[in-house]
């Protein structure tokens, strides 16, 4: 038998380094790159953010923090203005001199790759759950985010079972009178439109302006496009305005100009992708019953 101050020792003994190892992880974070601050948020930790960049809006919470400004044009002052401990966003996060910068005064700068693949986002989650100290949690969280998208997958399988998958261009809008710029094939956008069922029609990588020659020659069926200024049907309106030639395409002679949130396209995989899709798959295919929204 255990004397009850044997086993109080022993507890004691237990906990003590488990203690210690919290007190060493980062307690005070800036993100810069929208799905990984949602990450952040669902992984439990929201409240070690002080700072967050311009594409981090979801959930609404996040954009009562100060803002260190667009991911790719971070300013050290700052953000070493917030005393943060760790400094969390993509590969596509710079200039590299800030960062330099920022490692230099002692700030952990953690660099996760942005691909949208799931064993990247396996990876992403796992780091994230190693400096939030609940590894278990996010492993957990993974196993659920797959779970979605593989109800996703027989969704669509069976959805192009019963029609062709129509053919698809995404369009990335920014500021106004710019030409529109098309998500290549590595790109995130071309991975949620072949995940939510479409035919993604171009064949250039990353993004690019787009023509209205070669828009016209596309002729998609569908066109779906990310507003960084509007939304709704105001973006609908500005996107036709500055693109008159949509209107001589399928898409545009049906009316199948579907809008998605442009942050789903920051940052890697996102919490919100897998109803991103769902949306998408329904837009897709209209006629058929949209995948159920996932239980919370």
């Amino acid at each position: 038998m255990i004397r009850p101050l044997a086993a109080f020792t022993l507890l004691a003994s237990l906990l003590v380094p488990l203690a210690a190892s919290a007190d060493n992880l980062p307690q005070r974070w800036v993100s810069a790159g929208g799905s990984l601050s949602e990450w952040v948020v669902e992984l439990g930790g929201e409240a070690k953010l002080v700072g967050v960049d311009t594409t981090s809006q979801h959930p609404a919470s996040l954009q009562k923090l100060p803002s260190v400004g667009y991911q790719r044009q971070l300013a050290a002052e700052g953000i070493l203005a917030l005393r943060p401990e760790v400094l969390l966003g993509t590969e596509e996060m710079g200039p590299p001199p800030v960062l330099a910068q920022l490692a230099a005064a002692g700030v952990k700068v953690e660099a996760l790759p942005a691909d949208a693949d799931l064993q990247v986002l396996h990876g992403n989650l796992k780091r994230i759950g190693v400096l939030l100290g609940d590894e278990a949690r996010a492993e957990s969280v993974f196993a659920a985010y797959q779970a979605r998208l593989s109800e996703q997958a027989d969704w669509v399988a069976r959805a192009q079972a019963q029609s062709p998958a129509p053919t698809v261009l995404l369009l990335l809008l920014g500021h106004a009178g710019s030409s529109p710029m098309a998500g290549g094939k590595d790109t995130a956008a071309a991975w949620m439109i072949e995940q939510a069922g479409g035919k993604n029609l171009t064949t250039h990588e990353g993004y690019k302006a787009l023509s209205t020659e070669a828009l016209l020659a596309l002729d998609p069926e569908v066109v779906v496009f990310a507003d960084r200024r509007l939304s709704g049907d105001e973006a609908r309106q500005a996107l036709l305005k500055q693109n008159p030639a949509l209107a001589s395409t399928k898409a545009g002679k049906q009316g199948r100009l579907v809008a998605i949130d442009p942050t789903l396209l920051v940052g890697g995989l996102g919490p919100r992708i897998p109803a991103g899709l769902a949306e998408l798959s329904a837009a897709f295919y209209p006629g058929l019953t949209p995948l159920a929204p996932a239980t919370p």
